[in-house]
């Protein structure tokens, strides 16, 4: 059984296989490959793994996806890690999955009707168990739903999950050697071929690399003069500690209508909303917060206020001794909001990125399809993730 991270204090001269980024992602390839037999070395140019993206995400999975293809490779993943321990060989870390659901309140009767067909296709793609209820229902179940609400789509095994212990659970499992503090300045191409990896630490002769650095995996793949179909969008957080009001026992809560949502965490709740105007902007390390993002979702007069579907959250603003403290991350977005996953033009150069806000609850599956794809047990036809797939442009999906 393997318990602990392995951290090596300087890059090897060669690797087999070199995995860049250090977050839930790059881990969850590091724990494919090493399933398939091969020896990866995981590389992270912050001082410590999972510090960037990953905690700054809800930390929560669903099986409510518009779309088969998500469903499934989520589904896959959720299936890995409801028996984390056993899958990985190690006790020490745990994904703490809490089974609370997800459910989506909508006050727009065309809402509801496309609800209720979404709900509708997802029972055709094999996932039977999610529920389309009536307002009456909802607050049947949910008592301190609005009564302005008409509907909602529920599903009781979704929920919630742990980002950091799953990315170190993953790490630990590989046997990767680890190295923080090393990035990566430029990738050697020969004759078509990634021959080296050079960090700011010393060059890897290798045979392959995997791409795993969220927002910028694009820069990275720039440097084999591989252009990918990525931006990166800031997304914040609200975490607001200690909050009586708040049900510890509430699934995720989703203004379907806004996309506002809340969870409970902390003895309070986690509050997000993503701005579809909200602009591309460069991968960073150090995003800006805006103050006024977590006074529009508190503010119960705000257009986007979660108080409009959870009205005891105007009780929350009227108090007004909450605490609340603000992050941002950002979500590494494709044209079709789907991740890119398996080689690139570039022979022995991989990706496993683009997950559009879901890669804490793709990135399980989504790395043994890379791996997959790496060993040759999956072909690109088999791979509806590949990068030269044709992109169909797709609403904004708002979590």
């Amino acid at each position: 059984m393997v318990d602990k991270v392995r951290y090596v204090g300087d890059p090897p001269r060669s690797a087999e296989l070199v995995i860049i980024g250090g977050g839930i992602v790059g881990a969850a390839t590091a724990f494919h490959a090493s399933r398939a037999g091969l020896r990866p070395v995981l590389l992270e140019r912050r001082a410590a793994l999972c510090t960037l993206t990953t905690p700054a995400s809800t930390g929560a999975f669903r099986l409510q996806f518009d779309n088969r293809e998500e469903l499934e490779l989520v589904r896959e993943s959720v299936g890995l890690l409801s028996d984390f321990s056993e899958a990985t060989g190690q006790a020490r870390y745990d994904p703490r999955l809490q089974r609370q659901g997800y459910l989506w309140c909508t006050t727009d009767p065309a809402r509801a009707q496309w609800q209720r067909d979404l709900v509708r296709k997802q029972h055709a793609w094999g996932q039977s168990d999610i529920e389309h209820l009536d307002g009456d229902e909802v607050r049947n179940r949910f008592p301190y739903v609005s009564p302005e609400v008409l509907a909602a789509r529920y599903r009781a095994g979704d929920g919630f999950l742990d980002p950091k212990e799953i990315t170190l659970g993953f790490a630990a499992s590989s046997g990767a050697d680890v190295v923080t503090g090393c990035g990566v300045l430029g990738l050697r191409v020969e004759r078509g071929r990634l021959t080296s990896v050079q960090t700011n630490r010393g060059e890897i002769s290798l045979g392959r690399a995997v791409i795993a650095a969220g927002p910028f995996s694009g820069e990275v793949a720039s440097l084999a003069g591989v252009g990918l179909p990525v931006q990166a969008v800031r997304r914040q957080k609200v975490t607001m500690p200690e909050v009586p009001e708040v049900p510890q026992d509430a699934p995720m809560t989703i203004d379907d209508d806004t996309g506002a949502h809340w969870r409970p965490g902390l003895r309070g709740a986690f509050l997000l909303f993503t701005d579809p105007e909200e602009p591309p902007g460069p991968p960073a390390e150090d995003l800006p917060t805006d103050h006024g993002f977590a006074l529009g979702l508190l503010d119960p007069e705000s257009p986007v206020s979660v108080a409009r579907v959870a009205p005891f959250w105007r009780g929350v603003w009227e108090r007004g001794s909450a605490n609340w403290i603000l992050q941002a991350g950002q979500y590494t977005m494709t044209p079709d909001h789907r991740p890119l996953l398996g080689p690139t033009p570039v022979e022995g150069l991989y990706v496993n990125t683009g997950y559009s806000g879901h890669g804490v609850m793709g990135s399980a599956a989504g790395g043994r399809i890379v791996v997959d794809t790496l060993t040759g047990r999956l072909s690109s036809d088999q791979n509806p993730f590949r990068l030269d797939r044709e992109f169909q442009l797709r609403e904004l999906d708002r979590l």
